[in-house]
């Protein structure tokens, strides 16, 4: 099926339930009296976004009724509020004014890391763009299948997957719940346990010609790790745990890269949410790998990011600013000098001015600090020829902090904006002053036609 579609239904079915439960409960809420906030990974692109706007919108939420919110600082927003720690962790002095922690937003598929600094009003400050990288939770269920494909076959197993849906869901669900019981320093005794279905016990024997416990009895490699009884798989702590081996190397490895850099001088503290920091083995890993940093998770870190969405909704201004993750511009010509421009961009107008085409011109630098909502600084556009009745303004992005040309490694067009300019009496000198506004989790772009005054909606298309 096509991504939209899939995305769309999930988020219609999850608004339809919504609007019944409040049908349910007798209250007269309608569909537009609700603000409806969308919580998507940091590290996404504007693409991204925009795709998860277009879905939501597709799916009967009015454009003006939508936040976007991004998950790891939604998750700092609902830390904020927490009343109180557990008992023996002391205040909670994270988010007193000046104090710099880290977010590790840890989810299932990506993991999400950020940096914030409280502001002397109590909002937060990004100080560092998001990062991270696919290192959640899933890859701990990966390695989990790798195990069982490793004693019943790839075979046996993919038609286990594939004709016993339900079962499959079961047995999946069921690991979700043991894998964030599984202890980093389990003793060697302590066994976690699975039950395994009837259908991969029977898949396993048209495969093998033997039963799942007759094939872990007979292969070395499996003894002291796993055993079978009855329709019980008991798998050993260590066994257990070397599960988390890659993901949790790939995450600590990473923060440490992190905290190198000259942005986390400071930083005191990690805060742990997202439903993969309820691991034990991950909080365990983390601990060791920072002793000298307060690591922080609070009680249902898996819902951090959720409470922390509706607080958003109500108080959206609770964020001050962001770390631009890209450099972002637009494609220009300017006047031809032999000394800065590459010739092969070189081109004559009609008029007969020599130009150098495919330069970016930018609005703002990646690492930049962005105050949301405040419009940057503007910057003037005039059209190439005297006739033209309209301007087409195409938006780039870069990954580098100066790219000279749209041409340059690091650079994708993200989308194009239309400017009607029907009035060609001033030829080319008139122009447009364009301006680029991060608002909330989105740019916006406005251009205002210098000769009228006119404001111009620029229709944002970056998919």
């Amino acid at each position: 099926m096509v991504a939209i579609k899939v995305f769309t239904a999930v988020i219609k079915y999850l608004k339809d339930q919504m609007l019944t439960s409040c049908k349910n409960q007798m209250t007269d809420i309608k569909a537009t009296d609700i603000l409806w906030v969308l919580t998507v990974p940091a590290i996404w692109s504007d693409a991204s976004k925009q795709f998860m706007r277009e879905a939501a919108e597709a799916a009967g939420i009015q454009g003006n009724h939508l936040l976007i919110a991004l998950e790891p600082e939604a998750a700092s927003l609902y830390c904020k509020y927490l009343p109180f720690e557990r008992k023996g962790e002391g205040g909670l002095k994270t988010f007193t004014a000046g104090s710099k922690y880290l977010v590790l937003d840890a989810g299932g598929g990506t993991i999400d890391i950020t940096a914030h600094e409280v502001q002397r009003d109590g909002s937060l400050k990004e100080i560092f763009k998001a990062n991270g990288g696919d290192w959640g939770g899933t890859k701990v269920d990966h390695a989990f299948q790798v195990l069982l494909s490793g004693i019943i076959g790839n075979g046996a197993f993919h038609s286990f997957i594939e004709k016993n849906k339900a079962d499959m869901v079961e047995f999946f669900r069921d690991f979700e719940v043991k894998k964030r019981t599984i202890k980093p320093n389990a003793p060697c005794d302590e066994k976690v346990t699975f039950k395994v279905p009837s259908a991969m016990n029977d898949a396993c024997k048209d495969e093998n010609r033997n039963d799942i416990a007759t094939i872990v009895k007979s292969k070395q490699h499996f003894k002291g790790n796993l055993s079978v009884v009855g329709d019980k798989l008991r798998v050993s702590g260590d066994r257990a745990k070397e599960l988390f081996k890659d993901p949790v190397k790939h995450i600590v490895a990473h923060l440490k890269k992190l905290l190198e850099e000259p942005f986390a001088r400071g930083v005191k503290s990690i805060l742990m949410v997202g439903g993969f920091s309820e691991s034990l083995v991950l909080q365990d890993a983390i601990k060791k790998g920072f002793p000298n940093l307060r690591v922080i998770v609070p009680q249902d870190a898996g819902l951090a990011v959720l409470k922390g969405a509706v607080i958003f909704g109500h108080e959206p201004r609770a964020i001050k600013s962001r770390v631009c993750k890209y450099t972002y511009g637009v494609i220009t010509s300017q006047l031809f000098d032999a000394e800065k421009h590459d010739p092969s961009y070189r081109f004559t107008t009609s008029y007969g001015a020599v130009k150098c085409r495919n330069l970016f011109s930018i609005h703002v630098r990646v690492g930049d600090c962005v105050d949301i909502g405040q419009p940057q600084s503007v910057i003037n556009y005039h059209p190439t020829e005297a006739d033209q009745t309209g301007v087409t303004l195409k938006v780039y992005v870069s990954t580098e902090k100066n790219p000279k040309y749209v041409t340059d490694k690091g650079c994708t067009k993200i989308g194009h904006m239309q400017i009607a300019m029907p009035d060609t009496t001033k030829g080319r000198k008139r122009s447009v002053g364009v301006q680029m506004t991060f608002s909330n989790t989105e740019l916006e772009v406005e251009a205002i036609i210098k000769d009228t005054g006119e404001k111009v909606t620029a229709a944002y298309d970056f998919l």
